[in-house]
């Protein structure tokens, strides 16, 4: 086999499975509406049942759900049949996935699930199928061919099915008004996480920290006040009010004009306008500002202008929100 062949299978897979979906959207109808409705008006959680591929993609159906605000996990119907019905109660929606509609663990479940009262939403690409005749709703996911040569393999279902899926749990989302900070609730341990929920306040520098001097402070003592607290700057404050800021940049420009360390206050070549932030706004904003302002920390101030913490590049950097 020539890679060339190898090409052109991989092409003619695209092709097959794109195609597929591009007839799939045209099938859509109230019966997805429907399906919306069930689970938004769902007092209990989304429960999603299948097996073999489409069991694997009910998986993924059921953690897309619940990572975007709908309540949901998955059942191997075939464990319900061996006491994880249990799971199932009759404030739940239930989905099930089958492409032919006929595999015999999950029919077996249909009566029992009708018992209990909860509502069923089937996905399959037979809609005369049990699965399909027996659901509150239906949503086709019907492929007239697999990517697979021998049209045995599931490939162009198991896509489609996917993709319905998806479709379902953004409708979901937009339905509900999920927000990215609802989102990030979901994801605390990874990047994404830390991106949406860490905010200045939980990285910031803060009490004795704090690099700070007075107005009148001499430039040389000020240096002292920067080294010990290794921020790259120091704060000028009066009355708990902040009057300006020096930075290794303003010790380079003060060090050009040949400005006496020992003879001159910092007051005399702080910067009067330093760059501020909210200790409630987002590191990832914060680490915006910087890279925009091209500067390496913000000075962190409450809404009476007093100073309450110093942010540096370098905390967002570690805190690896970047």
């Amino acid at each position: 086999m020539t890679d060339t062949n190898v090409l052109k299978i991989a092409q003619r897979t695209f092709k097959l499975e794109i195609d597929a979906l591009n007839t799939l959207v045209t099938k859509l109808d109230d019966q997805f509406e429907k399906a919306c409705e069930l689970i938004l008006a769902c007092k209990g959680r989304v429960i999603v049942t299948g097996m073999g591929k489409s069991g694997h993609i009910g998986n993924k159906l059921a953690a897309t759900l619940a990572s975007t605000g709908t309540p949901a996990f998955s059942v191997h119907p075939g464990e319900a049949s061996h006491g994880d019905m249990g799971m199932i109660t009759g404030d739940d929606v239930v989905i099930g996935l089958s492409n032919s509609g006929e595999v015999p663990e999950l029919i077996a479940l249909l009566p029992l699930i009708k018992r209990l009262g909860a509502k069923l939403i089937g996905m399959s690409g037979n809609p005369e199928s049990t699965l399909a005749t027996s659901s509150d709703v239906h949503l086709f996911c019907g492929v007239e061919q697999e990517a697979c040569p021998l049209n045995l393999a599931p490939t162009s279902s198991t896509t489609a099915a996917l993709v319905m899926g998806d479709a379902l749990a953004i409708a979901l989302l937009e339905s509900r008004g999920f927000t990215a900070e609802q989102f990030a609730f979901s994801h605390p341990g990874g990047s994404l996480g830390r991106k949406l929920l860490l905010r200045v306040e939980n990285i910031m520098h803060s009490g004795d920290l704090i690099p700070v001097v007075s107005p009148d402070t001499k430039i040389f003592d000020a240096l002292i006040e920067m080294t010990q607290k290794s921020l790259g700057m120091v704060t000028i404050q009066q009355d708990n009010q902040l009057l300006g800021v020096f930075t290794d940049g303003d010790l380079r420009r003060a060090i050009d004009k040949d400005v006496n360390f020992k003879v001159s206050a910092i007051s005399d070549v702080m910067n009067p306008s330093p760059r501020t932030i909210d200790s409630d706004q987002l590191a990832t904003h914060a680490l915006f500002v910087m890279e925009e302002k091209k500067i390496t920390s913000l000075v962190v101030v409450n809404s009476e202008k007093q100073v309450t913490g110093v942010l540096h590049m370098h905390d967002i950097l570690k805190a690896g929100v970047a």
